[in-house]
Formats: structure tokens, C-alpha cells, sequence
């Protein structure tokens, strides 16, 4: 991680992140997969898939969802809920972006360290 203000922390620059991609941060509480959709939006889910814990950052994004590279969950990344008859839920992080860069929330970083 980089450089943090006292309510959000600095994790890179936005054309880091490829578009229908991710980038992955190294967090205290876990690693944290910050995803870019087509149209443009960026999410931030804990880099585990609620099944099995598979690396969401290496699944595949399509609209605003990404599904899990071991056994085929579709996520929401505007909700981190399962879809379809898939239960179970993987921490959001809120994210924001300033000036082309991306900052995430400091105190949902403290959360998952807890």
C-alpha cells in the first residue's frame, strides 16, 4: 500500500488496473482485489471467493461481476453477495477515485485486520 490520508489509503494509479481486470493489494487483514469493469467503474472485494477462498483478482470480470477462477461463483462487485443459487458473501471495500488515482477505505482495512 501507499501513502495514506487519515480516512483513505492510496493503492495506485487507476490506469494500473486493466480494463475487465484487476490489481492486487497486500493489506494487513488480507489481500485485497481492486477490479475495473468495460464501462469504466472500480470495485474493491477481498481477494477471496466466499466458497472455497479462491483468488477473485484472477477471475474473470464481465459487467459488474467477476466469477471465481476454481469453481465458477459469480460475484457482484458492487455488492460482494453470490449470485444466482450461490450463497455466501466476500467483504466490499469502499473505493474511490482522485485524479486518476485509486484510494480505498482506511477504516474497512482496520475492519478486516481486526
Amino acid at each position: 500500500m501507499n501513502a495514506r490520508t487519515s480516512d483513505w489509503v492510496e493503492v495506485g494509479a487507476l490506469d494500473s488496473i486493466p480494463v475487465r481486470g484487476a490489481r492486487v493489494v497486500k493489506a494487513p487483514g488480507g489481500d485485497i482485489a481492486v477490479f475495473r469493469a468495460a464501462d469504466g467503474a472500480i470495485f474493491a472485494l477481498r481477494d477471496k471467493c466466499p466458497h472455497k477462498g479462491g483468488p477473485l483478482s484472477q477471475g474473470i470480470v464481465h459487467s459488474h461481476g467477476v466469477t471465481c477462477p476454481l469453481h465458477n461463483w459469480v460475484i457482484s462487485l458492487e455488492t460482494g453477495e453470490a449470485l444466482g443459487a450461490d450463497k455466501g458473501c466476500t467483504p466490499r471495500i469502499p473505493v474511490k477515485i482522485e485524479n486518476g488515482t485509486v484510494l480505498i477505505s482506511a477504516a474497512a482495512l482496520a475492519t478486516l485486520a481486526a
